[in-house]
């Protein structure tokens, strides 16, 4: 069976890349897009890949009109849950691949979703090397009592923290809650330079140009240190294997899932 899929975002940095790899892929079918700029237009002739004679369109709403099994969201935070939910009330499941969504937006994703039996895999990192810095973090935790995180991003990322740690911070919340031998209220200076709390984790955003997606996950024990780092490149091809992977295992489940790691056998 051949899946038919839409992306929102298919012009984009990532989503331009994930949109080469369903062309390359005999199981997937690319069959609309969503790019506000070059609607009207036909993919292939905007990606320059011949195989996508795709239609674009300005609005999901507008691309969700061709039936679609799985909905790719791939464009940017203050239009994604909208499209989402567009998604789910036509009866598509999506993949996530936007970050800067907030817990409160999820909770309303997955209840829509389970509403409608449909599976929502929101994913703030497609990289192999992610999904495994996730899981051994998440292991770490429940050994070592504190840690904190540092998001690392290119000086023009709005959001912060990224996806990426916004996920891996609530993880490593569903382990423990890490100690703080000294409390943010009783830091002596200014307690702003000691973090965002999310979910119990410290997280330092770093924002500098020469950086693209990076995470950090720092453990401390008595005289021993234990660091996990993932950093990305300017090439999204890192992120398409992981994105088509999701886009073949979200029709199997129901309700929201975070993290590729929840359809992998780690």
């Amino acid at each position: 069976m051949t899946l038919r899929v839409c992306i929102a975002g298919a012009t984009g940095w990532a989503g331009s890349e994930l949109a080469r790899g369903v062309a390359g892929a005999d199981d997937l079918a690319l069959v609309a897009a969503v790019a506000r700029r070059h609607a009207g237009q036909e993919l292939g002739a905007v990606l320059g890949e011949p195989r996508l004679a795709t239609p674009i369109f300005r609005t999901a709403a507008d691309a969700l009109a061709q039936p679609c099994e799985v909905f790719v969201e791939y464009t940017r935070p203050d239009s994604a849950k909208a499209n989402i939910l567009a998604a789910l009330e036509h009866g598509a499941h999506v993949v996530v691949g936007t970050s800067g969504l907030t817990d409160e937006d999820y909770a309303q994703v997955d209840a829509l979703a389970r509403e409608r039996r449909r599976g929502v895999l929101a994913c703030g990192n497609f990289a192999l090397t992610m999904v495994l810095l996730q899981k051994f973090a998440v292991m770490a935790a429940k050994y070592i009592p504190q840690w904190e995180l540092i998001d690392y991003a290119s000086a023009g990322k709005p959001d912060a923290p990224s996806g990426t740690v916004r996920e891996l911070a609530n993880r490593l919340g569903q382990v423990r809650q890490p100690v703080l031998q000294v409390p943010i209220g009783q830091t002596v200076g200014e307690p702003a330079t000691r973090g965002g709390n999310l979910a119990g984790s410290q997280v330092h955003a770093v924002r500098l140009p020469g950086f693209v997606i990076g995470a950090e996950a720092i453990f401390g024990m008595p005289d021993q240190t234990l660091s996990l780092r993932h950093d990305a490149g300017n090439s999204a091809k890192p992120y398409v294997d992981g994105a088509l992977l999701a886009i073949r295992k979200v029709s199997g489940l129901i309700g929201l899932h975070r993290g590729l790691d929840t359809v992998l056998e780690l």
